[in-house]
């Protein structure tokens, strides 16, 4: 195994959980969800898959700032999606989704500086 390799496998399969949960949460968005509830776990479905497979493409990456990027799309990732889909299920506010959002920004700039330093 090569080092790090453990960590990317984890970071692979639990992205890979995400992004079918997000194929799930689309299915019942357009299936059973109506209106607001409809709309809220599509945008979720929408940003898990997304960053799911981003995090995917992204595990082999293992700088510190990598790294950091990586763990601020992860929560992000959590926050976001997560409360939009919990406001629907657990009808529970979408208070977090903006520490969310922000984090997720914050993980694509912190990226973004890695792959400027050619790390």
């Amino acid at each position: 195994m090569t080092p790090g390799g453990g960590a990317k496998n984890v970071l692979s399969a639990v992205a890979a959980l995400v992004c079918a949960l997000a194929v799930a949460l689309a299915a019942y968005a357009s299936h059973g969800a109506e209106g607001e509830s409809a709309r809220r776990l599509a945008m979720a479905a929408a940003f898990a898959f997304a960053h799911g497979v981003a995090l995917i493409a992204l595990a082999s990456r293992v700088s510190r700032l990598a790294n950091l990027g990586k763990a601020a799309l992860l929560a992000g990732m959590l926050l976001f999606p997560g409360s939009l889909a919990a406001a629907v299920f657990l009808h529970l506010p979408t208070t977090l989704a903006p520490f969310g959002g922000v984090l997720l920004i914050a993980g694509w700039i912190v990226l973004a500086v890695d792959f400027i330093r050619g790390n």
